[in-house]
C-alpha cells in the first residue's frame, strides 16, 4: 500500500519567500520523494538523483550565505524544510542535515580563499558531504579520537578509521577531525578531504534496522595526503568546530524527528477514520481519540521547542542547551508517536504494507545519532548545575 501524503502543516513563516520555499519543498517531496520511499528503502537504494535535484533547486545550502551559493535562510526556515523532507523520507531529510553539518566548518571557519574555491560546489554544485568525527573506539567520548594527521612539508598525512559515517562511500567530500597534537580536545584539527583522495576507502555499509537507503559505513584513511590549504581553522581548533557544528546539527535531527512523527500521525489518523469496527470508524472510540490527541500535542510541543532554539541561533544568542533539549524531546517524541501509530493500526501496523513500521524503525536511530539522548541529558544538566565534579 503506498504511503499516505502528509497533511500540510500550518506553519508560521517569517516571509513570503519562506512560504514559497516550503511550497516548493512540498511539491518536490510529494512528486519525487514520497512515491518511491518505501520501495527504495526496502531495496536499500540511495537516492543520489534526489540530492542532485535538491542541489539544483538550491536546497543543500539554505542556512549559508548567498555570496558563495547559499540560500540566506534563517535556521527557523531551514529546519522546517528538513521537517518536510523527512516526513516524505528520512533518508533524504537526514541526508540534507548531514550535508549541512559537513559544510559547517568550511562555511564558518574556512579562509576567504577556501570559501571562494570550494563553497559554490559544496552548496549548489551537486556535491554531497559527510562528517567524520566518531571512531570505532570513540563515539560519545569524541575527544579521545585516534585518527592522526602528521605534517609533511606543505601536506598532512591522515591515517586512521572513522565509524558510523552517513554517506560513507558515496560522499564527494569528508569533513574530518584528526589528531595533530596532544591528547584530548585541544589536539584535534579539521580537514576538508576529497572523496576520491588516494588512500581513502569505505568499508561495506552497515546492515541497519532502518534507514537502509542511507549508507552508513566506516571510512579508512591509509596515508591520505591533504594539502595544508585544506586545513579548516587553526591547528587544535577542530574539536571546538566539531562541537559548534553539532549544536546546529542537533536541531536538524530534531526537525527530522518531528517530520517522521508527523508522517506517523497522519497515517494513524487516516487509518483510524477509515477503518470500521463495531459498525463505526475506530476513530470514534475514546481510547484511540485520546491516543491521537496525545500524539498531536507532543508533535506540536516538539516543533515549538526546535523553532524556539532556532530563533535563538538566528538572533546570535546561545542556544546549545535548547538544541540539546530539542534533540532529546523531539526524537523521544518520534519514537513514542511511531510506536503508538503502529498500535493504532493493530496487526496492519506490524506489516510492511503500511509505512508506520518503517517509521518506527527509523525513529529509533534518531535517539542515537549526533549525541545519544543520554548525552543530551548530560549537556542540559551541565547548563543547569555546572560540570560534574572530578574526584
Amino acid at each position: 500500500m503506498p504511503d499516505r501524503a502528509p497533511q500540510p502543516v500550518d506553519r508560521q513563516l517569517p516571509t513570503d519567500e519562506a512560504r514559497d520555499l516550503i511550497s516548493l519543498v512540498r511539491d518536490i517531496a510529494q512528486r519525487e520523494i514520497a512515491p518511491h520511499a518505501a520501495e527504495e528503502e526496502d531495496a536499500g537504494r540511495f537516492p543520489r538523483e534526489v540530492f542532485a535535484l535538491l542541489s539544483e533547486a538550491g536546497l543543500l545550502g539554505l542556512p549559508y550565505d548567498s555570496e558563495h551559493g547559499g540560500g540566506d535562510q534563517p535556521y527557523e526556515v531551514y529546519l522546517q524544510v528538513l521537517e518536510e523532507l523527512a516526513a516524505a523520507r528520512l533518508t533524504v531529510g537526514l541526508g540534507v542535515s548531514v550535508h549541512t553539518l559537513a559544510s559547517y566548518a568550511l562555511a564558518t571557519h574556512g579562509t576567504k580563499e577556501q570559501r571562494v574555491e570550494h563553497l559554490p560546489a559544496v552548496l549548489g554544485g551537486g556535491l554531497l558531504g559527510a562528517y567524520c568525527l566518531s571512531e570505532p573506539s570513540s563515539g560519545s567520548d569524541a575527544a579521545s579520537l585516534r585518527t592522526r594527521a602528521v605534517r609533511d612539508g606543505d601536506d598532512w598525512v591522515i591515517t586512521g578509521t572513522k565509524a558510523w559515517i552517513t554517506h560513507g562511500g558515496v560522499a564527494d567530500f569528508y569533513t574530518v577531525m584528526a589528531r595533530t597534537g596532544e591528547e584530548g580536545p585541544r589536539g584535534i584539527t579539521a580537514f576538508l578531504v576529497p572523496g576520491d583522495a588516494e588512500g581513502l576507502s569505505a568499508a561495506a555499509p552497515e546492515k541497519k534496522m532502518g534507514m537502509k537507503g542511507s549508507p552508513t559505513a566506516q571510512i579508512h584513511f591509509d596515508g591520505v595526503r591533504v594539502p595544508d590549504a585544506r586545513r579548516l581553522g587553526d591547528e587544535g581548533q577542530g574539536f571546538a568546530i566539531a562541537l559548534a557544528a553539532l549544536d546546529s546539527g542537533r536541531l536538524g535531527i530534531a526537525a527530522c524527528a518531528i517530520g517522521v512523527a508527523q508522517a506517523a500521525l497522519d497515517e494513524a489518523v487516516g487509518y483510524a477514520t477509515e477503518r470500521r469496527q463495531f459498525g463505526r470508524p475506530i476513530a470514534d472510540f475514546q481510547g484511540l481519540r485520546f491516543m491521537l490527541a496525545d500524539m498531536a500535542t507532543q508533535i506540536e510541543a516538539g516543533r515549538a521547542l526546535y523553532l524556539a532554539a532556532a530563533r535563538l541561533r538566528d538572533a546570535g544568542r546561545p542556544f546549545a542547551k535548547q538544541a540539546a533539549m530539542a534533540k532529546l524531546h523531539c526524537t523521544d517524541t518520534a519514537m513514542k508517536v511511531a510506536t503508538d501509530a503502529v498500535q493504532v493500526l493493530g496487526g496492519y501496523g506490524y506489516t510492511a504494507d503500511f509505512p508506520v513500521e518503517r517509521y518506527l524503525r527509523e525513529a529509533k536511530v534518531l535517539q542515537i545519532v549526533e549525541g545519544t539522548n543520554q548525552i543530551q541529558r548530560m549537556v542540559i544538566a551541565r547548563h543547569l548545575a555546572g560540570p560534574e565534579s572530578r574526584r
